[in-house]
C-alpha cells in the first residue's frame, strides 16, 4: 500500500457510532487494566492477559470497534490451550508504537509498561 492510500496514525471516534463510544472508551479502558505482561514487537506491542471467561467476548468486541476507528491498527488475538492465557497483538507500520504507548497510557493511566 502507498503512503498516499494510508490513514493517518490518529484514532478517529467519529467512526464509532456515537452511542457506542462512552461504553467503548469504559469496556477498553477497563480491558486494558487487567493487562498482565505487554511484550515489544518490532511492529508493536502484544499484551498478555489471563484466563478470565469474558475477557475474549470483551476483546472481540474491543477489536471490533477499535478497527472501525484505528483501520492503521493490525490486530491479533490468541488463545492458549489448556484454559492458558489470551493475548492482543496490535501492530503496524512506523510510528504506530508511539501511537499504542500515548493511547494506552492515556486510556488507563499506566505508564509502568512502556518504561524503558
Amino acid at each position: 500500500m502507498s503512503s498516499k492510500n494510508q490513514s493517518p496514525l490518529a484514532c478517529d471516534m467519529t467512526a464509532i457510532p456515537a452511542e457506542q463510544r462512552p461504553e467503548h472508551l469504559a469496556k477498553s479502558r477497563e480491558l486494558f487494566l487487567q493487562i498482565r505482561e505487554m511484550r515489544e514487537l518490532p511492529d508493536g506491542y502484544e499484551f498478555r492477559f489471563g484466563d478470565e471467561t469474558e475477557l475474549l467476548r470483551k476483546l472481540v468486541d474491543f477489536v471490533s470497534l477499535e478497527k472501525l476507528c484505528c483501520p492503521f491498527l493490525g490486530f491479533a488475538v490468541e488463545v492458549e490451550a489448556e484454559n492458558g492465557p489470551v493475548r492482543l497483538r496490535l501492530t503496524g507500520r512506523e510510528g504506530v508504537k508511539e501511537f499504542i504507548r500515548e493511547e494506552i497510557s492515556g486510556l488507563t493511566g499506566l505508564t509502568r509498561f512502556f518504561q524503558d
